[in-house]
């Protein structure tokens, strides 16, 4: 595998916790920065909710301790900050004006050094505490009583973050100064929600479930999900179904919804894998729920 030199030579410093800031130092990582992780004499909260998802988060990062109240800890981090590029940080506003890691302090002090701040939310809502829940929830992306499958608003901020990492190092490479990136974890649960915001995955829209292409249904010993959105996969769909495409409301009909239905629950998962090869078309099978 050919190794990322994206930000080889780029010194980060992260004192970001829990899985936002650790899944973003992986990243920055991977593009070849080299990473140093603060952790308080406690421990990462991170690594009690799984130990394998913690390793793998800091592959290539250097793991210090250091007590950032204490006197001693601060000189460390001080002595640490004068040969750091990126400051990578998870605290709230206050917090971090407590511990003198305010913005307006650090560039005074360190007029070469950026900081990206992971925060709950935007500017002056940043003070306000919230999780990856929290923030799906406030963007519809929790409908029903079942917690969300996967933390996206975390993982995406975490993208977000190691972008601003990228965006610090190019204005610190064109201007030879430090700057400041906010990423707010809401701000990505907003993203990560247009689809849904413009309608299209509600149960009326083309990837809501309306496009009996775009689906999920059961077969003889367990379920499919297809995505023949385009049209020439949901007539290679349409074709193994039996299904006549007379125009693109054919996939909206529900006729079509039922005899593809039909089809799928006379094949197997191996019979549908085969014809997934054999016809072109886009669909995963699954074990039964």
């Amino acid at each position: 595998m050919k190794t990322d030199t994206t930000l080889r030579g780029v010194r980060v410093l992260s004192l970001a916790l829990n899985l936002p800031g650790p899944a973003a130092l992986m990243r920055i990582a991977q593009m070849g920065a080299k990473c140093t992780k603060v952790n308080p004499p406690k421990g990462d909260p991170m690594a009690m909710y799984t130990h394998e998802g913690y390793s793998t988060l800091h592959q290539g990062v250097k793991e210090v301790v250091c007590d950032l109240k204490s006197e001693a800890g601060q000189k460390t981090l001080h002595q640490w900050l004068a040969k750091t590029d990126v400051l990578l940080t998870s605290f709230r506003p206050s917090a971090l004006n407590k511990l003198g890691l305010g913005w307006k302090t650090l560039h005074k002090l360190y007029p070469h050094l950026s900081c990206v701040s992971i925060v709950g939310a935007p500017g002056p809502l940043a003070e306000i505490p919230g999780h990856d829940l929290t923030y799906q929830a406030e963007v519809n992306l929790v409908p029903g009583m079942d917690l969300p499958t996967s933390l996206f608003a975390d993982m995406g901020g975490a993208m977000m973050a190691s972008e601003a990492v990228l965006k610090a190092t190019l204005v610190q490479r064109s201007s030879g100064k430090g700057s400041l990136h906010e990423v707010a974890l809401s701000d990505a649960a907003v993203w990560l929600a247009l689809p849904r915001t413009w309608g299209i995955t509600l149960p009326k829209g083309a990837v809501g479930g309306a496009h009996a292409g775009y689906k999920i249904y059961a077969c003889k010993n367990g379920r499919v999900a297809v995505a023949a959105l385009e049209s020439h996969f949901a007539k290679s769909l349409c074709d193994a179904a039996g299904v006549k495409v007379s125009d693109a409301r054919t996939l909206f009909s529900l006729q079509t919804h039922q005899s593809i239905a039909i089809f799928f629950a006379s094949q197997t998962r191996k019979q549908l894998d085969q014809l997934a090869v054999d016809k072109d078309i886009p669909l995963m099978t699954m074990p039964k729920a």
